[in-house]
C-alpha cells in the first residue's frame, strides 16, 4: 500500500508565497550555489540558447531579417515570412498553435520549459546569478554582506556587481529593440545623438531599465507574480504529468542520520538535510509536493543526489516523475487528454499551412474618398474619387494594374502612371473612376475593379459609383 506524504499540509504552504513574510515584507531568497549532472547540462544548453538569442537579429536571408516583431509598424517577419495587419488571422492561428502546444507540452512534461528554456531563467540563473556568486560569494556570504555595515569592501562589491548588471541589461535592451525594429535601425539609433531619434533612445533606456530592475531586484517574483504560466499549471497538470517531484513513498518518514544512534522506528531515505530548500531559487520545499512556485530548474535534484551518494543511498529521491509513477510505480504518458490535444494541434497546424499556401502576395483595399460624392467635368464626364491601399508582402518590387470591369468606365490614377510597389511596403494613393455623363443609367452603380499582377487577375474589389442621371 502506498504511503501518504504526512508533510502535505495545504494550510502551511499553499496559502502563502515562500518569498513573502507573514507581515507582507519581501523574504529575500539566497539560493545556495548548486552543481551536478542537471546543472552542468543546463549550463551547456544555456550557452546554445543565448547564442541563438543574440544571433537572431543578425540573421538575414537575401538582405532581410529572419525574425522581426515590429509592433510599432505592425509588421512581423517570422522565419523569413512577412506578416502585415491584413494577416491578423494568420497570426491568431500561429498564437493558437503556440498556446495549444504549450498546453500539450505542459500536460506531458510539466514546467520543463521554465527551468530549461525560458529567457527569464536563462538570464537570471545562468548569467546574473553566476556573476553574483563570482563577486559576492555563495548564499551565506551574500546574506552576511547584505546584513553587514557599509564598508569599503561592501561598496566595492555591490557597486561592481550593479555596474556589470547595468552593462548586461543595456545589452539585453539593445537585443530586444533589434527584434522589434531591426538591427539596422538599432545601429542608426546608437550611432546618432539621442535628439536625432528620441523615441528610439527612450525605448533603449526603458527596456534596459526594466531588465535591470527585474534581474537585480524583482528576480523570482517575475515567475511568481507576473508570469501566468505558473498559475495555468493548476488546470493543466494531472497525476500523469512529469515534474520535479519528491518520492515521499521512499523518503518518508524523514530523519537525520546520527552516528552511534540506532532507532527502532522505520526511516525513509530523506535525511532532512534541507539542501533541496537551500538551493531552490524560489525558496520552496519540494517535499511539500507540486507548487506554483516550482520552475523545474532541477537544482533540488542535483543537491539531493549529491547527499544520497554521500550517505550511500540510491539517487533519485527527488527526480523527474509523475504522481502516479511515485504512488503506483508506473508511468503513463499517452492519455486520452494528450491524444485529444494532439488532434487539436494537428488540425490547427494543417489549417495554418493551408492559409499560408493560399495567401495573396499583394493585398488591396479600396474605399471612397470621405466627404465627396461625384464631380462633373467640362468635357461631359463625371468622376468619383477613391482611396487605394496596397500591401506588398513579398521581398521584391512589384508592378500592379487596376482596371474597371464596367463597360465604358476608366481608371485614372492621381500622380502616377503605374502602381509600383517597393518590397515589403504599403502604398497609399488616390484614383478616379471616370464615365461619360450620358452613359449614367442609375444614381448608384455597383462596379467591380480588377487588380492585375504578373498578367493575371489576383483580386476583384467591389465598390459603388455615384452620379446623377441626366433626363432627356
Amino acid at each position: 500500500m502506498a504511503k501518504k506524504n504526512p508533510h502535505l499540509n495545504p494550510d502551511s504552504f499553499r496559502d502563502a508565497l515562500a518569498t513573502v513574510q507573514e507581515d507582507g515584507k519581501r523574504n529575500w531568497v539566497y539560493p545556495k550555489k548548486v552543481s551536478g549532472y542537471f546543472y552542468k547540462y543546463r549550463t551547456y544548453l544555456s550557452w546554445v540558447l543565448l547564442a541563438i538569442l543574440f544571433a537572431g537579429p543578425f540573421i538575414q536571408v537575401n538582405g532581410r531579417p529572419y525574425l522581426l516583431f515590429n509592433i510599432f509598424e505592425r509588421k512581423f517577419i517570422i522565419f523569413g515570412a512577412a506578416f502585415w495587419p491584413q494577416d491578423t488571422h494568420l497570426l491568431i492561428f500561429l498564437l493558437l498553435i503556440l498556446f495549444v502546444f504549450v498546453i500539450l507540452f505542459t500536460v506531458v512534461f510539466g514546467r520543463i520549459f521554465c527551468g530549461w528554456f525560458c529567457p527569464q531563467t536563462l538570464f537570471m540563473e545562468m548569467v546574473f546569478r553566476k556573476i553574483e556568486y563570482l563577486i559576492e560569494g555563495d548564499a551565506n556570504k551574500q546574506r552576511q554582506l547584505n546584513e553587514g555595515p557599509w564598508t569599503t569592501e561592501k561598496i566595492a562589491k555591490k557597486g561592481g556587481k550593479l555596474f556589470i548588471f547595468a552593462l548586461i541589461s543595456l545589452l539585453i535592451g539593445h537585443l530586444v529593440m533589434a527584434y522589434l525594429v531591426g538591427i539596422d535601425q538599432v545601429r542608426e539609433i546608437i550611432s546618432q545623438p539621442p535628439t536625432a531619434n528620441m523615441a528610439g533612445f527612450i525605448g533603449l533606456i526603458a527596456f534596459s531599465g526594466i531588465f535591470m530592475f527585474v534581474f537585480s531586484w524583482f528576480r523570482e517574483q517575475a515567475c511568481l507574480v507576473v508570469c501566468p504560466y505558473g498559475r495555468l499549471q493548476g488546470v493543466l497538470l494531472d497525476n500523469n504529468s512529469i515534474n520535479v517531484m519528491y518520492d515521499y513513498v521512499r523518503g518518508e518518514p524523514r530523519a537525520p542520520i546520527r552516528k552511534h544512534q540506532e532507532s527502532l522506528e522505520p526511516k525513509g531515505d530523506c535525511v532532512d538535510c534541507s539542501l533541496c530548500v537551500q538551493v531552490c531559487p524560489t525558496g520552496i520545499d519540494i517535499r511539500n509536493g507540486i507548487q506554483m512556485e516550482c520552475v523545474n530548474c532541477t537544482a533540488c535534484i542535483d543537491a539531493c543526489d549529491e547527499v544520497m551518494v554521500k550517505v550511500d543511498r540510491p539517487k533519485g529521491l527527488i527526480r523527474y516523475a509523475s504522481e502516479n509513477s511515485i504512488k503506483q510505480g508506473f508511468q503513463k504518458l499517452v492519455t486520452g487528454r494528450v491524444k485529444g490535444t494532439v488532434v487539436v494541434l494537428v488540425i490547427l497546424i494543417a489549417a495554418f499551412v493551408a492559409l499560408i499556401a493560399t495567401r495573396d502576395d499583394i493585398k488591396a483595399t479600396i474605399t471612397r474618398f470621405p466627404g465627396m460624392t461625384y464631380q462633373e467635368r467640362e468635357d461631359g464626364k463625371v468622376t468619383n474619387l477613391y482611396q487605394i491601399t496596397l500591401i506588398n508582402k513579398t521581398f521584391d518590387p512589384q508592378k500592379v494594374e487596376l482596371k474597371s470591369l464596367a463597360e465604358g468606365m476608366e481608371v485614372e490614377i492621381i500622380g502616377a502612371q503605374e502602381l509600383i510597389l517597393e518590397p515589403q511596403s504599403k502604398f497609399e494613393g488616390r484614383f478616379f473612376l471616370v464615365r461619360n455623363q450620358e452613359e449614367v443609367k442609375i444614381n448608384q452603380e455597383k462596379v467591380n475593379l480588377s487588380l492585375i499582377y504578373a498578367g493575371e487577375e489576383i483580386d476583384q474589389i467591389k465598390t459603388n459609383f455615384t452620379a446623377p442621371v441626366k433626363s432627356n
